[in-house]
């Protein structure tokens, strides 16, 4: 609740329904994720969860804002791997109009979820850190436009679970610090958006992509 009260400006009793709130909306949303029902649903209370996180906390820099679009980005593609898995289950041909706007779904969530990646990039800090920024664009841009995109998710994936456990390292910090706090957010958040880089990679870019348009032509 100490990191409620600092940046919300909220006594203790506050702060402890605002704790509450988040986490039986993070329980409920993720738990009817992992058993399989109404998917939908559960992504909506945890897209719930995260702006209510955006707008309690009230922390309105670009690196905090990107990584929670970019986690929403993530549950777009999970809404759309869904609707996938439940079609395949009913044994039924999906409609024109269900699998078009699937596949902008999808094309929204890949947009989102790459978001995250601007954070890491910096210009300045020598040749190696410019190296780096320039590898990191490239990859969100095929990403992003859907060429290679399961090959550069995987390399985007492996990329950013090294980048979270270098920056993000909250066992190293001390327990009663605000530091120590936000570090562990920031790590299972990252994860979360780790978790939409691999729905990429199982399922590929979608029919709004250049892989797709590769098919056709």
């Amino acid at each position: 609740t100490g990191l409620c009260e600092r940046y919300m400006g909220t006594d203790m009793f506050f702060s402890g329904v605002f704790i509450i709130i988040n986490i039986l909306g993070q329980f409920t949303g993720s738990g009817m994720v992992i058993v399989r029902q109404k998917v939908k649903i559960g992504c909506a209370i945890l897209l719930g969860t995260i702006l209510l996180q955006t707008v309690g906390y009230g922390i309105w820099s670009r690196v905090f804002l990107m990584r929670n679009l970019s986690l929403g980005g993530s549950l777009l593609l999970l809404v759309a791997e869904s609707r996938e898995s439940r079609s395949l289950l009913a044994g039924l041909p999906s409609t024109g109009d269900e699998n078009k706007s699937r596949e902008y779904i999808i094309l929204g969530g890949r947009l989102l979820v790459v978001l995250i990646f601007l954070t890491l990039i910096h210009w300045s800090g020598g040749f190696f850190y410019f190296v780096q920024a320039i590898a990191n664009l490239a990859l969100i841009i095929l990403v992003a436009v859907g060429y290679k995109t399961k090959l550069c998710a995987m390399v985007l994936v492996v990329w950013l679970t090294a980048m979270n456990f270098w920056y993000n390292n909250f066992w190293q910090a001390g327990y009663d610090s605000y530091h120590w706090d936000f570090l562990k957010y920031d790590f299972f958040q990252t994860f979360s958006v780790i978790g939409g880089l691999l729905l990429i990679v199982a399922y590929g870019a979608g029919g709004v992509s250049v892989d797709d348009y590769k098919k056709k032509w």
